[in-house]
């Protein structure tokens, strides 16, 4: 009973639902197969052909390795203990490489997050929709966007503030980022 008392008092309410939402982004695992540089060119060139049929575009851009650099989302869904939070794949492409993740986006006015993870670290996101997006926080908004309200999917974020602010958003949330060891 004693522990439950300190950590209501340490934590707030919103940070008890990070360590769970946390908690749950941790869930996943990895298959890691090693090809022969050639073998890997071919699998590398059938990729587009692979690309799931429920993929929304979010970026096609040329690479400055050469090729494009690809990004979409799929697998969108609502969790059912919590209607703020989406969970959807991030399909992540170039001629070279291609990375998978499941993520999670909070789509409160309150706090608007994604949850992003690396084979390291895991990123927690607080967003300003409707804000300033640079080029170091575009895809964390096109992500975003597209999770919360998927008919604005590939749209420049930098072009919503009005529709945030008509939305109920207030546009002037302190964005940040909070890493944390796997």
């Amino acid at each position: 009973m004693l522990g439950r008392i300190v950590f209501n008092s340490i934590f707030s309410s919103g940070m008890r639902r990070l360590v769970g939402i946390v908690g749950l982004c941790s869930i996943g695992f990895s298959i890691v197969i090693p090809l022969k540089a050639g073998d890997r060119k071919i699998l590398m060139e059938k990729v587009p052909e692979m690309r799931p049929s429920n993929l929304v575009v979010l970026v096609n851009r040329p690479h400055i390795r050469g090729g494009n650099y690809f990004l979409g989302i799929y697998d969108l869904k609502r969790d059912e203990a919590d209607q703020d939070l989406r969970r959807f794949k991030l399909w992540e492409e170039w001629s070279f490489d291609l990375n998978i993740h499941n993520e999670l986006v909070r789509c409160s006015y309150e706090e608007p997050l994604r949850i992003k993870r690396d084979s390291k670290f895991i990123y927690v996101r607080r967003l300003n929709p409707g804000g300033t997006v640079t080029s170091a926080n575009r895809e964390d908004h096109l992500v975003w966007w597209a999770a919360c309200y998927p008919k604005l999917a590939g749209m420049d974020p930098q072009n919503f503030h009005e529709k945030a602010l008509k939305m109920g958003f207030t546009t002037e949330l302190i964005e940040s980022q909070e890493i944390l060891n796997r």
